[in-house]
């Protein structure tokens, strides 16, 4: 036998070593997957042999304080299919697609995917999932499945909010609480082959689903629907860009009510309610309709903010008397201006009829603006700017939907200058949302504490058992009750006798403030457009609500006492006679209820005489022009003439004013200031050029010119 050579011993020396090697790694590999992978493989296997459906959990009800449902869950149904297990696509997708109303490729596409599971139809009706289940075709699944529901269609909807397609929460209190509405979801297993069909005997399981919790809301559903009613009204009636409306409990903090019209259903948030929009949107670009939407969906009570105007007197009133720096026997002289700031002359509202002197509670009743000055003064910038804050303006109310804005204020004392603080003292030059104005009025209200406002009570489980309260809580002091009780009173006067008279309710002591306020666009006030307002307390003796009312560009009048009155009247009346609030009437008031008057036609009368006619028939009136006089005619009235009404009600007068003309003066060579200080007093527009004198302007010395015009004047320090 021959003896290997030297070089063949050594190559299958080499060979040995790296099978051997070869197996040493092979076996290493082995106990490294047996041992350490263990479990992650047997995961992976499990995955390829399984595959499951979710089971969507039924989403937790939504009620109001006294349980009415105001969302709830509704059983519907979702077809999937298993393209594997199809044996005759074709067939399959023309059966489907004849029963669920699709176009047959749609359905061909989804059963003909290269998936484990695809869904084909989410939502079909209960007929559809019968027949489905019927017909028993292969790789053909329906689910029981749930549907977010909103019974009262746009009821509420920008508290309620609405969901996805899969029942996640997008906006309101449906987003907020997601969490704990969601629920948990289940899962059905089952065991598939290597071509992903189902096994007979697979040992399939279903995980049930958890239902989510539900919320009780703080809001009333009955007194919801008044203010919708109110809002809707007001809408009309005015022709506004939108009415708000928010109904606040005092004490609590509890929104009873908060309603923006026009709104969207929230079963359908997508397609705007009025249908000249609908035909509109039909062909707008995604990216257009898109903005839209979220137009749509802005809460303005929440997300916007408003110049206040009068309303925001209530701040510098309460500061002023909690201060100490004035008292109801403090005195002020107004001649219709303010003319002691360097460079600015700030005008009286009824600066065409001064209110001379008047005491504290005269001067809140009148709304004087040049009193409110110097209440602002007296407070000083420091303190007014403490409770600005106190009050709880330039931050969050804390209260339970997204996208609340902050509104802006000076960011400190040192910013507030002498014309600044005069400003604001009278509600401008600052910027609040309307969940802080109510706020503010039931700090007022409920004896000096801020509230959180408080839209979710608890959170319950689908047996009623209470799982989570939310109690009420006090922000801070910022009132005493004394300044609390004082401010009531001062409240009252003003829909006794003051700008507030519209909302007037025989056997309620109401309280109110009206505010009318220019809208400020891109930074600048814009001519034409208002923002009015009315903030109410009720009743002032033990008040169970406090509310405002916003009504967003009225078209034609636009006074918050004359347009905002009327709304405030029906919110007090109906929701204190749902309360079961007692009336108690004076004996004047019952006298009046009593004495019917018929109203006279007042139509082509002079301001003077009309108003002397109805004082002596025992009617009060309000016009709320600001340029009138005693030989102002009168072109319409409501009540119309031969109306019945009780003595003590209000008649509104429209005026049918010429427009004013006065002879354009001559301001050349005068200096700006100079210039600034006449046009006010003109009441006239304008626009300055330059600095130094004035050597140029239009129209010139001596035309005569209406009061609607704006005058352009050029300065020169040459």
């Amino acid at each position: 036998m021959q003896t290997p050579k030297k070089y063949t011993k050594k190559r299958l020396r080499i060979i040995l070593g790296v099978v051997v090697a070869i197996v040493l790694f092979l076996v290493g590999r082995l106990f490294y997957l047996q041992i350490f992978k263990n479990e992650e493989l047997k995961k992976g296997a499990l995955e390829q042999w399984t595959k499951g459906i979710d089971i969507k959990s039924n989403r937790g009800i939504i009620y109001d304080r006294k349980g009415k449902k105001l969302a709830i869950s509704v059983t519907a149904y979702t077809v999937w299919a298993t393209p594997a297990d199809i044996k005759d696509p074709e067939e399959t997708a023309t059966t489907i697609a004849e029963i669920l109303k699709m176009e047959k490729d749609e359905v061909l596409t989804k059963i003909t995917k290269q998936s484990r599971t695809e869904k084909i139809k989410q939502w079909i009706t209960r007929d559809e999932a019968l027949e489905l289940r019927k017909l028993n075709i292969r790789g053909i699944t329906v689910v029981d499945d749930s549907k977010r529901y909103y019974p009262y269609g746009n009821f509420a909807s920008y508290i309620l909010g609405f969901t996805d397609i899969d029942n996640n929460g997008l906006y309101g209190v449906e987003k907020t609480y997601d969490k704990y509405l969601a629920g948990i979801p289940g899962k059905w297993v089952k065991t598939t082959d290597a071509a992903n069909r189902q096994m007979p005997y697979d040992g399939e399981k279903i995980y049930d689903s958890t239902d989510g919790l539900s919320l009780v809301l703080t809001i009333d559903e009955t007194i919801q629907h008044f203010a919708e009613k109110a809002a809707s009204q007001a809408l009309l009636d005015t022709q506004a860009k939108n009415v708000s409306i928010i109904i606040m409990e005092p004490f609590t903090g509890d929104i009873l009510a908060m309603a923006n019209k026009p709104d969207y259903n929230p079963n359908e948030p997508r397609q705007p309610l009025d249908e000249n929009l609908k035909k509109q949107w039909a062909d707008l670009p995604p990216e257009e309709l898109q903005e839209k939407w979220f137009d749509m969906w802005r809460n303005f009570t929440i997300n916007d903010i408003y110049e206040p105007g009068s309303t925001f007197k209530v701040v510098t009133a309460a500061a002023a008397l909690e201060e100490n720096r004035a008292n109801l026997n403090t005195h002020y002289f107004c001649d219709g201006f303010v003319r002691d700031i360097k460079g600015v002359v700030l005008k009286c509202a009824s600066w065409y009829d001064p209110h001379g002197d008047q005491d504290f509670k005269e001067a809140f009743s009148n709304s004087c603006n040049v009193a409110f000055v110097n209440m602002g003064r007296q407070v000083g910038k420091e303190k007014m700017y403490e409770y600005i804050k106190a009050f709880g303006f330039g931050e969050n109310t804390g209260i339970d939907l997204l996208g609340e804005s902050l509104g802006i204020i000076p960011s400190s004392p040192d910013v507030i200058k002498e014309v600044n603080l005069a400003t604001l003292s009278y509600g401008h030059g600052i910027a609040v949302t309307p969940i802080q104005m109510v706020n503010a009025f039931s700090t007022i209200a409920n004896g000096g504490n801020l509230m959180k406002p408080r839209l979710v009570k608890e959170l319950i489980d689908h047996e009623g058992k209470v799982v989570e309260s939310f109690p009420t809580e006090v922000k801070r002091k910022v009132l005493s009750e004394e300044t609390s009780k004082t401010m009531l009173d001062l409240l009252e006067g003003v829909v006794k006798d003051g700008t507030g008279r519209r909302a007037y309710v025989p056997g309620f002591r109401v309280g109110g403030k009206t505010g009318t306020a220019m809208k400020i666009i891109d930074g600048r006030y814009v001519d034409g457009k208002y923002i009015s307002s009315f903030g109410i307390v009720a009743p002032v003796d033990d008040p169970k609500i406090a509310a405002l009312i916003i009504i967003d560009e009225p078209v034609g009048v636009y006074y918050g006492g004359t347009i905002g009155g009327p709304v405030a009247n029906r919110v007090v009346e109906d929701t204190l006679n749902y309360l079961e609030v007692e009336r108690v009437f004076t004996e004047e008031e019952l006298k009046a209820i009593d004495e019917k008057i018929v109203v006279p036609d007042l139509r082509n009368m002079k301001i003077g005489d009309a108003g002397k006619t109805l004082t002596n028939l025992g009617l009060k009136y309000t016009t709320e022009y600001q340029e009138i006089t005693t030989e102002s005619i009168i072109k319409d009235q409501f009540p119309l003439p031969g109306a019945e009404i009780i003595k003590g009600s209000i008649v509104d007068l429209y005026l049918n004013l010429k427009p004013k003309t006065i002879i354009m003066p001559s301001f050349i060579g005068m200096t700006k200031e100079e210039v600034i200080i006449a046009l006010d007093e003109l009441n006239l527009q304008y626009t300055l050029n330059g600095s130094g004198k004035a050597i140029s302007q239009t129209p010139p010395p001596g035309e005569e010119i209406s009061g609607d015009i704006t005058v352009a004047i050029d300065f020169s320090d040459s």
